[in-house]
């Protein structure tokens, strides 16, 4: 890996503050200054010399407006699912949506992962779940063929990802 001369550094500086991604910079090292890189060699290389890039504001979702209230008639035909959705069982405590999931990371991660931490289900189920270098996610210590309550899962993957934010992910 080449290293950069203050005039050169001083110029991926300028192209950081301008909003140029590792990927800009990798192209206008090779095009501009000749110095050509692998991506890997190219993020070293920042980390190296201190050069911070910017981060891509994260488009935050529309909310979501509540739909009118449709008026209460008596002779209202009784709603019915569409084909996709699937009915909730009331009385399974597999489907009602899920009551409280706490999620935490571990200090040390798992050997293998990226983050790794723990998780206990509304059941009362605890796991352990990690995330590899590939984005898969896996969870591990929980009883053979176990499935958490289908209403736990949207509060596991939402307190993930706060949790994946807060860690710089």
């Amino acid at each position: 890996m080449s290293s950069l001369t203050p005039e050169q550094l001083s110029q991926v500086e300028q192209w950081a503050a301008a909003g140029a991604t590792l990927n800009d910079v990798q192209t206008r090292l090779k095009n501009e200054l000749g110095i050509s890189l692998t991506y890997l060699e190219a993020r070293l290389l920042m980390l190296d010399v201190g050069v911070r890039l910017k981060d891509k504001p994260r488009e935050q979702p529309k909310p979501e407006e509540p739909a009118p209230a449709a008026p209460q008639d008596e002779l209202a035909e009784p709603e019915i699912p569409d084909e996709d959705e699937s009915p909730v069982d009331v009385d399974d405590p597999q489907a009602t949506p899920g009551g409280s999931v706490t999620l935490t990371a571990d200090q040390i991660t798992t050997p293998g992962a990226l983050i790794s931490g723990k998780v206990t289900f509304s059941d009362g189920q605890t796991a352990n779940w990690y995330l590899d270098q590939f984005g898969r996610l896996g969870l591990g210590g929980a009883p053979q063929g176990y499935q958490p309550p289908k209403g736990d899962i949207p509060q596991f993957q939402k307190q993930l990802d706060q949790l994946m934010q807060r860690a710089g992910f």
